[in-house]
């Protein structure tokens, strides 16, 4: 059988962001899981959406990934985030844009 480690770097959006990269600079792990959302973070981005169409997710998931996105393809490391609240589309284009600048 094999073994697949899971570790998980936030429970909440605020939460500590020193805690993924230490799991992935660390850990011998195969997945890291991200967790942003609650009620109330949920209606917390629904106002930034509604002031800027280009909110709405957990921005500081972005910070996190520019930093740990070339140890987690170096080490086959895979990311599993809620971060886009609602807005995953936009979310999802400015992970793409780290990864593209980080090419």
């Amino acid at each position: 059988m094999k073994t697949i480690r899971i570790a998980n770097g936030q429970g909440f959006w605020g939460d500590s962001l020193e805690a993924p990269v230490q799991l992935v600079e660390r850990g011998p792990i195969d997945y890291l899981t991200l967790d942003y959302l609650a009620e109330i973070t949920m209606s917390i981005m629904q106002k930034q959406r509604a002031r800027d169409p280009r909110f709405g997710y957990a921005y500081d998931f972005i910070g996190v990934m520019a930093r740990i996105l070339p140890a987690c393809v170096e080490k086959n490391i895979k990311v599993v985030a809620n971060a886009g609240g609602v807005n995953p589309q936009a979310c999802a284009a400015a992970v793409a844009d780290v990864a593209r600048s980080s090419d």
